[in-house]
């Protein structure tokens, strides 16, 4: 396995690395959701819970290189976090991808039908969202917090962290904002988590692949 590799391994899911920083993140997120909630922005809030979820299984994929490689995963967090959840999430990542759905929603015009350059908003909106996310992992693994080992998963290849890493997400979260039926939302939300807490369960627990 790589360095980064085994110095994540050996933290991971470390309660003792545990800091009161986290705490006052938490009720961060917490009071967002909470406003939206108070506004009654059900959409916002579904759409925030969408992105959420869609990360999860980016995390829970990226673990599970890691162990079919036997190598490394995809991306790498090694160090510098209060606890890390999987080989790339720490604890500060999932609360800050908890809040950039809710930010993606607030984005989104109210006329679905204006273009934006042309480009119709919502694609243009979400593959704008995705490209900043990804200058900012390129600024990340440069400080050396998030590590990339795989020529594919790397400068000049971030195109592909955009399509996989970070579309899904914003195109999850607008596609779910907009639906016209709040079943529907709640039905499509409550699918993505259930999909994470299967492979969760079947990878996590029973396999202890991630």
């Amino acid at each position: 396995m790589t360095p980064a590799s085994e110095q994540a391994l050996r933290i991971l899911r470390d309660p003792t690395l545990l800091q009161w920083y986290v705490i006052p993140l938490f009720v961060l997120v917490v009071y967002v959701y909470t406003v939206e909630v108070e506004r009654g922005s059900w959409s916002k809030v579904l759409a925030g819970l969408a992105f959420y979820g869609m990360d999860w299984l980016n995390e829970i994929w990226n673990g599970l290189l890691l162990h079919l490689s036997g190598r490394s995963a995809a991306w790498t967090t090694p160090g510098g976090t209060a606890y890390l959840i999987f080989i790339g999430l720490t604890i500060e990542i999932s609360l800050m991808f908890a809040i950039m759905g809710i930010v993606l929603a607030k984005l989104l015009p109210a006329d679905r039908e204006m273009r934006i350059l042309g480009v119709p908003n919502r694609w243009f909106i979400a593959v704008t969202f995705a490209v900043v996310c990804v200058l900012v992992e390129i600024v990340l693994n440069r400080a050396g917090m998030l590590v990339w080992e795989y020529r594919w998963w790397n400068v000049p290849h971030v195109w592909l962290i955009v399509l996989i890493g970070y579309l899904p997400f914003t195109v999850m979260g607008s596609w779910v904002h907009d639906m016209p039926s709040r079943t529907r939302q709640v039905a499509t939300v409550l699918a993505i988590y259930g999909l994470d807490a299967a492979a969760i369960l079947v990878f996590g627990v029973a396999l202890r692949w991630i």
